[in-house]
């Protein structure tokens, strides 16, 4: 795992998961296995036909010098035109939006985790909290018991 924003999966219902690949330089793979990457402020968008992260940042890899790469350019993701396709439709409607969830390595290829997410509302977030706190509540309970 390079990157991950954890915070999606509080901030959003999550709809429909995709892997999708991701087209980059050499520069940019040496920077993300160096562990360097940030997705929080990232998210896709269909255009064209093609899907492209747009503001993911990845900081340039020192030793590249003049051919390292601009740390916030847009990247294209890698899918099926079928999926691009579906992707589309569903981004069109009122509300949803594909956030990327995690970028890491598959072997030797940089891959990126994307989900089809519909916004929490204030409640719901208090919610998911509430039953979060409710599973470790529980858990405690089972540990004190049997140990």
């Amino acid at each position: 795992m390079v990157a991950s924003n954890r915070r999606a999966r509080h901030d959003y219902h999550i709809l429909e998961e995709y892997e999708a690949g991701l087209v980059l330089t050499g520069s940019e793979v040496k920077s993300l296995r160096a562990g360097k990457a940030s997705i929080v402020e990232a998210y896709a968008m269909v255009k064209g036909g093609q899907a492209e992260l747009i503001g993911a940042h990845v900081p340039e890899y020192p030793w590249a010098h003049h051919r390292n790469h601009e740390p916030t350019r847009t990247r294209r993701l890698l899918l099926h035109a079928k999926q691009i396709e579906k992707i589309g439709k569903a981004v069109r409607e009122k509300g949803v939006t594909l956030v990327p969830l995690a970028i890491y390595f598959k072997g030797h290829l940089v891959k990126c985790s994307l989900a089809l997410v519909k916004g929490k509302k204030i409640h719901d977030k208090r919610q998911t909290e509430r039953e979060r706190e409710d599973r470790r509540e529980m858990r405690r309970a089972v540990g004190r018991r049997t140990g």
